[in-house]
């Protein structure tokens, strides 16, 4: 396995596995709008680190153990630390632009890099398959498409504690730095470049005439 690979998952267990143990170290580094409002943005990178609980950490662990290599093989080490933090940060930016009137909105987890990581490698590969409930063999297209349209409906319903605007933020930045690094794409394969956009003008459409 790749070395940046393990050690991006390791610095994710060492420092879910301190904020599971140390509620203060938690709250300190966490997401909450209120502080990053007050002067604290670096939470909206440390909270990338942060997890609720195992199941959590390690679902988005074992989601980066399987994706990770394909962006690794085509890009190499640098530019999936680009997309990797650039997904993180376009995560909770977007989710501080929809939640920053909510001065008591906290979030955690590295869902935001992850769902980048996705987003690219389904950019990359729009027909690999993939499974959807572990069970139904999908384009990753269409897996790419609906998973974004299903977190513009949890953002709009607001009936979990997922944190969907950081995923959402997190497929635009992946989606927007791999066109950065490979731009020839928007003209070779123009038609998934632009399938892949639609749910992120669709939420930004909603967004601009108060529907969401």
């Amino acid at each position: 396995m790749n070395i940046l690979l393990i050690s991006i998952i390791a610095i994710n267990a060492i420092i879910s596995y301190k904020g599971f143990n140390d509620q203060s170290f938690f709250r300190k580094y966490e997401f909450h709008i209120g502080s990053i409002r007050a002067g604290e943005q670096l939470r909206m990178l440390t909270s990338g680190f942060l997890h609720v609980d195992m199941a959590h950490l390690g679902f988005n662990m074992l989601t980066l153990y399987f994706f990770a290599p394909i962006i690794l093989s085509e890009f190499g080490d640098l530019w999936f630390l680009y997309i990797y933090f650039g997904s993180l940060i376009s995560g909770s930016l977007l989710t501080y632009y929809f939640h920053k009137d909510e001065y008591h909105y906290r979030a955690v987890g590295a869902s935001g890099a992850v769902t980048g990581i996705i987003y690219s490698s389904i950019l990359l590969f729009p027909d690999m398959e993939l499974l959807l409930f572990f069970a139904i063999p999908i384009p990753g297209y269409i897996f790419g498409i609906g998973y974004l349209l299903y977190s513009i409906y949890g953002m709009k319903a607001r009936r979990d504690n997922i944190g969907h605007t950081a995923h959402f933020g997190g497929a635009i930045g992946g989606y927007l730095i791999t066109l950065a690094k490979k731009p020839h794409m928007i003209y070779d394969n123009t038609q998934m470049v632009v399938l892949l956009a639609i749910p992120i003008i669709i939420l930004f459409y909603l967004h601009k005439t108060n529907k969401l």
